[in-house]
């Protein structure tokens, strides 16, 4: 039963926070008992949390990311552990009419017993499961949880599916996992990946809670904005769900309240016996003016405290408040002047928005460690690098609340999977009644966010399909389509659309959008750089070469691999260990010949390190896969900048640059731009700069240099380029040229300048070896852009480039250091590094063509000027020779 009201007055999307009178709750987190299968290990553990943690807070085992630990703990995953807990129950049962026990989220396959008696079974992670206790619950009481190994249960599950196999059975031998993860509703990288570890948690992993109520009881709450184009106005969707155990009708009223938009109405409602849900169609007049959501670097992140007060009989108050914002989001799919397919961009609030950002994965692979300040700092980071929108990856997990709510807050747009990832899945009744069930319960629960702007069945599914990747019987073929369409399309599309209007959904990531659903829901191209978003990557063809990468519409995944810090890495190694070919590296790369491809791509522009020290040259060799993959990821996001505007050769139009990937799980090589534990590459430093808002794009075309402006503004720019010419051997330019000003439409990429390279090189009087360019764009004679560059010739053969010894001065100003740089020479890639000081600099990994230059240090944790100095370390290019 639904029962409807029309309220005058509307809000939007937000993170929901209860006060229930009339309800007690009892929390049942905190410290439980954890045994081991056979009964010989027992020992406490906190919930939420899991058996790893557990084991290391009671130091039976080190930390899991020590040196080969993941190999040495596989035990602890192929055992049933059981978690327990006795209490008092701290309320009359007598006076409460129905009570329920209820996890937020249970990892994954349990029995569970109450009092003894079992109430139920989990076997999905991403479920919250409430079970009735009401006839079985005492003053004193037991809870029992007894797992079974993930590893083994979807051993069992793969097995039973005997009809036909569902391919991949196993990981790659490289990243060392478990098999058919495909099979169990799990966190998928959990089994590992070509970045992460193997490690199949078991543990209740979120909140868990006993409710005892009377008459009724508030399920859960949600909403979602709507605007109507043709009225002028906004309408939110409200939908609370009861579960009414009166067995009289429940009478009452609802009140809401927006301060702010002075509104407050009030409703009669009446409630039967059963699961009822109320809608609430709520309107605001158009003649108030309503302050929209915008992403970061377009607007302001508006939101208003709104309340919601249900008085039903009894005397029964149930009140929620949120954060409600107001946006909208469309994807723009029709066709394009001069090219065949279909454009693939999002419209926030009726415009246009250039995607900058990358690719999240789960930040640890044990959740508990994963706190609000994690969660900040690694957002915050977003954001500080001028992006605007991470993609939350089908392998990981739907995130914690704070993520979301983070999100809202910074203004990140937020592309999210559905949690499948680079496999086919079965498509039984059962397997389907289980994502059916997760799906529902994700959307309620997620959909208030305005951050989120669109949900996508999976990450790879479709392309692994379609393009054979796991090289499947093509007798089965037929049946691997039919079960793909009948889960992201029958199954999870179809539920997406009635729990939720607000957003797009696409089936797939990549995908061809529209021309995808006009396939029948899977394209025979699924990767076609005339429709939707595109995957790419490419280790063996030089990335400095544009002409490489795909014209697409939008490209949701690319990028290269580098080795986070050696600070990072000490932490979890021995001396041993400090080699590039020792066996540690080996074993911390997952994806196969990793290390081998990322010194191959060094080498078609740089010098390999030539240190006789072994540690040196590892740190030397770390800086390297750390210069080689920025300047590749800065090559390629940049060609995507500059086609946002244009269509050559039919393609073009590119609206979107999310590079794989923003964050680590664990101390390892990656195409991560954020370290774990949140220090920042060189890559990151890169993004800052590629990501800006006013941006000039230099590349050559046959030998003729060109230069593109790109606005992500949202006003037409008069802008002045300056283009100099720098030779290797003076910290003087040798020529500067001024141009302009140039009219940059917003939002647009606009060509700017083109000369041939023999004119620019004449202008200084040098040649392509001895010679590099900087440009910048400034308005009123005020840098307003960042300084770009582009390389003559390869760094490996410069001519003139000598060894800079750079010094630098420290000097504090309130909470932020000062770093006074000076240089005795040019130096390329200068890279400044402070150990393990968590913080960040206001630049880093640049090109010094000046002598003098000042960067600001903002630490994460109290520092001193003194700690600074000590762990600093300096690197430019030419240090590693």
């Amino acid at each position: 039963m639904r029962v409807h009201l029309l309220l005058l007055l509307t809000m939007c999307s937000a993170v929901l926070v209860a006060s229930v009178a009339g309800t007690r709750s009892y929390s049942l987190r905190g410290e439980w008992r954890v045994r081991s299968g056979n009964g010989s290990l027992e020992l406490p553990g906190m919930v939420p949390g899991c058996v790893h943690s557990a084991l290391l807070q009671q130091g039976l085992i080190q930390d899991p990311y020590y040196r080969f630990n993941d190999l040495n703990y596989r035990w602890i995953s192929l055992d049933n552990w059981t978690y327990s807990i006795e209490f008092k129950t701290p309320l009359n049962i007598s006076k409460w009419q129905k009570v329920n026990l209820i996890f937020e989220g249970v990892d994954t396959v349990s029995s569970i017993l109450f009092n003894n008696v079992t109430i139920g079974k989990t076997d999905n992670m991403f479920i919250r499961y409430s079970f009735d206790i009401t006839s079985i619950i005492r003053d004193v009481n037991s809870i029992e949880l007894h797992f079974q190994s993930a590893v083994s249960y979807a051993a069992q599950q793969s097995k039973a599916h005997t009809r036909y196999e569902v391919p991949p059975n196993c990981p790659p031998p490289v990243q060392k996992g478990e098999c058919h993860v495909n099979f169990i509703r799990k966190e998928q990288c959990s089994f590992s990946w070509d970045w992460g570890p193997s490690f199949p948690t078991q543990g209740i992993w979120k909140d868990v809670r006993i409710e005892a109520f009377n008459i009724c009881h508030l399920n859960y709450f949600t909403f979602s904005p709507k605007y109507d184009s043709t009225a002028q106005e906004w309408n939110l969707e409200i939908e609370s769900s009861f579960d009414v155990v009166s067995s009289k009708p429940v009478g009452g009223r609802v009140t809401i309240a927006i301060p702010k938009l002075q509104t407050e109405q009030t409703y009669n409602i009446e409630l039967q016996h059963g699961e009822r849900i109320v809608e609430l169609v709520v309107k605001i007049n158009k003649n108030i003016a309503v302050e929209t959501w915008w992403p970061h670097g377009h607007g302001n992140q508006t939101g208003y405290n709104m309340t919601i007060l249900f008085e039903l009989d009894g005397g029964l108050n149930i009140e929620n408040s949120a954060k409600v914002y107001f946006r909208t989001v469309e994807l723009v799919e029709e066709p394009i002047k001069g090219s065949p397919g279909l454009s693939f961009y999002f419209r926030i609030n009726g415009f246009p928005i250039f995607l900058k950002g990358s690719n999240w994965i789960p930040a640890d692979s044990f959740q508990d460690r994963v706190t609000s300040d994690v969660l900040r700092l690694l957002l915050q980071s977003v954001v500080d690098a001028n992006m605007n929108a991470l993609r939350v990856w089908g392998g990981g997990i739907y995130e914690q609340d704070e993520f979301y709510a983070l999100c809202d807050e910074l203004g990140i747009m937020v592309w999210q999977d559905f949690l499948f990832a680079s496999a086919l899945y079965p498509a039984d009744q059962r397997f389907l009644d289980s994502v059916r069930t997760e799906v529902v319960h994700q959307v309620r629960r997620l959909k208030s966010h305005p951050s989120i702007i669109i949900w996508s069945g999976n990450n790879e599914n479709e392309a692994a399909l379609m393009m054979d990747w796991f090289l499947i019987n093509p007798l089965h073929l037929k049946i691997y389509i039919k079960d793909y369409v009948t889960l992201y399309v029958k199954n999870i599309r179809e539920l997406v659309l009635a729990g939720d209007t607000s957003r797009p959904f696409i089936p797939s990531s990549p995908t061809n959008g529209a021309q995808t659903m006009a396939e029948g829901g899977v394209s025979h191209n699924p990767n076609s750089n005339h429709y939707g978003d595109v995957h790419f990557y490419n280790y063996i063809c030089d990335c400095w070469n544009w002409m490489v990468f795909p014209k697409a519409r939008f490209v949701s995944e690319y990028g290269y691999q580098s080795w986070p810090s050696f600070s990072t890495l000490e932490k979890v190694s021995s001396k041993n260990d400090w080699s590039y070919n020792s066996k540690f590296s080996l074993h911390r790369q997952h994806h196969k010949g990793g290390n081998k491809e990322m010194l191959h791509q060094a080498k078609f522009h740089f010098k390999l390190p030539q240190s006789t020290d072994p540690l040196r040259k590892f740190k030397d060799t770390i800086y390297l896969t750390q210069v080689t993959q920025a300047q590749c990821v800065k090559t390629e996001t940049e060609f995507y900048l500059r086609s946002r505007s244009e269509i050559v050769g039919g393609k073009g139009h590119s609206m979107g640059a999310l590079y794989w990937q923003l964050n680590d799980i664990w101390q390892a090589p990656s195409w991560a731009s954020l370290e774990y534990g949140g220090k920042w590459k060189m890559l990151h430093y890169f993004a800052q700069r590629f990501f800006a808002p006013l941006l000039p794009v230099g590349f050559e075309d046959r030998d003729v240099f060109h230069v593109y402006g790109v606005s992500d503004l949202h006003t037409d720019c008069n802008a002045t380029l300056t283009v100099r010419v720098h030779t290797w051997s003076s910290l003087e330019p040798l020529c500067s040229l001024v141009m302009g000003p140039f009219v940059i439409k917003a939002g647009q990429a606009v060509p700017l300048y083109k000369e041939p390279v023999r004119k620019l090189l004449g202008c200084g009087n040098c040649t392509r070896k001895s010679c590099v360019l900087s440009f910048y764009l400034s308005t009123e004679r005020k840098l307003f852009s960042p300084t770009n560059y582009h390389f003559l010739s390869s760094p490996k053969d410069a001519v003139g480039l000598l060894k800079a010894q750079i010094t630098a001065n420290i000097t504090q100003q309130g909470d932020t250091f000062v770093f006074d740089l000076e240089t005795s020479a040019v130096a390329p890639f200068v890279w400044l590094d402070v150990g393990s000081i968590p913080g960040r600099f206001s630049d880093n990994g640049f090109l010094m063509t000046e002598k003098t230059r000042t960067v600001l240090f903002y630490p994460w944790k109290p520092t001193s000027k003194r700690e600074l100095e000590q762990s600093l370390h300096v690197t430019s290019l030419t240090d590693i020779y």
